[in-house]
């Protein structure tokens, strides 16, 4: 059996709405159609509990 970590690929703000998406190419987060969002927010990102980073493989 074989695992495999996971990581988010998309991620938005739950305070002010900012979205990003994971850019492989530079292997960091972008901003999503210029919604920065609050340059003074303490970004709370929507990725929880329920977000499960290790996929197993039979």
């Amino acid at each position: 059996m074989q695992t495999t970590l996971r990581h988010p690929t998309d991620r938005i703000c739950e305070r002010c709405g900012r979205e990003e998406q994971w850019d492989d190419s530079v292997e960091t987060w972008r901003v999503v159609d210029n919604n920065a969002g609050s340059i003074y927010c303490i970004h709370e990102w929507d990725i929880n509990g329920s977000f499960v980073p290790f996929e197993e493989h039979l």
